[in-house]
């Protein structure tokens, strides 16, 4: 008996020792990448590790570029189109969130409802599926971003890290590799057609863009202006 509760007491100790761990990797992670620059991330990690199991090459483009290097309105695109309520909510858009699950009630095309900063933790640090335990994982991140960096960070690194089409990540790779010019001159327009091919980069294209895109990219355009223009990424506090 003695002998089983010493056990029980070195599973324990070592079960806090992981978890003491855990938490210490996360917060270190979080506090590094509040100033450094992101060099990559699990999505891109996952994506280089799926294209190796399949056989086929990886042709990767990410280069990272400070937010003052990337046109606002770009910035301003991706809140229109992804998280209006960004500079407002605490990781998570409630009623967003209650809206998706009436609408995904009645409807077989279903509708996500993550914001700017769940899709910069998820990106960032875990890998694309809908298990739980990514769910999980990813609420706990999103509420570490948001306690240890600004919305202005968090902005920067969703734009340094989103995936703008197969193999291209973030503003500088995409603006280069669609209009061969820096993230920094990209015009509303083609910050629009950037931002409106983000919910499938896979299957819709910013260089081919369908009549469904260049719709999306027209509304993109309207909510842009509604929501006041460039001056919504020029007035993100530090």
């Amino acid at each position: 008996m003695a002998k089983q509760r010493g056990w029980g007491r070195r599973i324990l100790v070592w079960m806090g020792w992981a978890v003491g761990l855990f938490l210490g990797l996360n917060l270190l992670l979080v506090a590094v990448f509040r100033f450094a620059p992101v060099p990559t991330s699990g999505l891109m990690v996952q994506r280089r590790l799926e294209a190796w199991s399949a056989g086929k090459p990886t042709d990767s483009r990410h280069t990272w570029v400070p937010l003052d290097q990337i046109s606002p309105s770009l910035g301003v695109a991706v809140i229109a189109a992804e998280d209006q309520n960004f500079t407002d909510h605490f990781g998570f858009d409630w009623q967003a969130i209650e809206k998706a699950v009436q609408h995904n009630e009645h409807s077989r095309r279903k509708r996500g409802a993550s914001t700017v900063s769940q899709q910069t933790a998820k990106n960032l640090f875990l890998w694309s599926s809908r298990s739980w335990t990514r769910k999980g994982l990813e609420a706990w991140f999103t509420l570490l971003i948001e306690v240890g960096w600004s919305k202005k960070r968090i902005l920067e690194v969703y734009l340094n890290i989103v995936e703008f089409g197969d193999g291209i990540y973030g503003a500088e790779a995409a603006a280069r590799t669609f209009f061969g010019k820096p993230a920094k001159r990209l015009t509303p327009s083609e910050a629009a057609l950037l931002a409106a091919v983000l919910p499938n980069p896979h299957r819709f294209h910013a260089n081919a863009p369908s009549e469904y895109i260049r719709g999306r990219q027209a509304w993109i355009l309207s909510q842009m202006r509604q929501l006041g223009g460039e001056q919504v990424v020029k007035d993100l506090e530090n």
